[in-house]
């Protein structure tokens, strides 16, 4: 763990220290200092629709595992956005199907697969939209010539997983079955320990996964992963053009895609790696300047993750959580997420938990 912490800490500041390296301090201030402010505050009704947003999905997906209030889920999915800007080891992805399960009385390990569902769900859209910037918009002829042949390339390939993915999803939820074989395969070349646990997470998934057997459920969840990743687009449109940045609203789904790299090195909150994506995307594809493309990176990230940290922390006091109880809740689900058998979701939810009833 001190060995991980090490290099996540060394990886923050090497990419905090290339993102500002050439930048001139006064300069990036004088940018944000004349940047709109009509343009700002559009950015952060922008973060709050995308939450309002995960909300809705995230009931669509647990709609066949079992009802829930949108309050809850919509509390819950703040709370858990904040866990993760802040806290280490994506805490927040544990806590948030814990507590939502426990507070709602549905089987832990397949509220749980949702949000791996999301994240899927996430990947696809983005992908889209990458391949809509490219061939929908012609996106791609508004770039420096260098780059037109890579982003080309890199929409066909991100066309390619979003269908895979795609059919991996419902072929997991629609046929365990054809899963179950292929563990069975694995296992006489496995280790007993690793067949085991394959056929653990395939049982896990196959229940999480079961909005995949609803097309309504399914077809909605897709829909609203649209509307997240254009709420998303949204507010990274707004601040870079509160900047001057010339940047047209389709090409966020370019930039987004660059940022969704940059959040995923492990570093606290994306702090450097956000910062650097952004940078390198204004610039190199957009014509900004360097302490005009850092000013944009700073206040695009404070507003992306502010507002969620600000709003959990309040969900946090008035439901009497602290950090320390976070942790420990991230211990206890990670104990939970073992299979509970083959879910039928017919079967009634479990009753719920009092320990949680601080969430509703």
């Amino acid at each position: 763990m001190r060995l991980r912490t090490a290099i996540v800490t060394l990886l923050t500041f090497g990419l905090l220290a290339w993102f500002l390296k050439n930048a001139n301090v006064a300069d990036v201030w004088r940018h944000v200092r004349q940047a709109r402010g009509d343009l700002l505050v559009l950015s952060f009704g922008f973060v709050l629709a995308t939450y309002w947003a995960r909300a809705i999905r995230w009931q669509y997906l647990l709609e066949p595992i079992g009802p829930t209030r949108f309050r809850t889920v919509l509390r819950t999915t703040v709370l858990g956005f904040a866990a993760l800007a802040v806290l280490p080891a994506r805490i927040g992805d544990v806590i948030r199907p814990y507590l939502l399960a426990r507070t709602e009385g549905l089987p832990t390990s397949a509220t749980f697969a949702t949000v791996v569902m999301e994240r899927v769900l996430d990947l696809i859209a983005v992908l889209a939209l990458l391949a809509l910037y490219v061939w929908g918009f012609s996106g791609v002829g508004a770039l420096p010539a260098v780059f037109f042949r890579p982003v080309e390339v890199s929409a066909v390939i991100a066309s390619v997983v979003a269908m895979v993915l795609l059919a991996l999803m419902w072929v997991l939820a629609t046929h365990p079955e054809r899963i179950g074989a292929l563990v069975g395969m694995a296992a006489r070349v496995l280790p007993g320990r690793v067949s085991h646990r394959i056929e653990e997470v395939v049982a896990v998934f196959s229940g999480g996964f079961a909005a995949a057997r609803e097309p309504r459920a399914m077809v909605m969840a897709i829909l609203w992963s649209f509307a997240v990743w254009l709420a998303i687009a949204g507010e990274t449109w707004a601040v870079t053009i509160a900047f001057g940045v010339p940047m047209p609203f389709e090409g966020t789904f370019l930039l987004q895609a660059l940022l969704v790299i940059g959040v995923a090195v492990p570093t606290p909150g994306g702090v450097g790696s956000y910062h650097a994506a952004y940078q390198w995307g204004v610039t190199h594809f957009f014509g900004a300047q360097n302490d005009q493309a850092v000013a944009g990176a700073i206040v695009t990230h404070a507003i992306s993750f502010v507002p969620v940290v600000v709003l959990g922390l309040l969900v946090m006091v008035q439901d009497g959580l602290s950090v320390a109880r976070l942790k420990n809740l991230a211990g206890a689900a990670r104990e939970e997420q073992t299979p509970e058998g083959s879910y039928d979701v017919n079967q009634p939810p479990l009753p719920r938990a009092s320990e949680t009833s601080h969430l509703q």
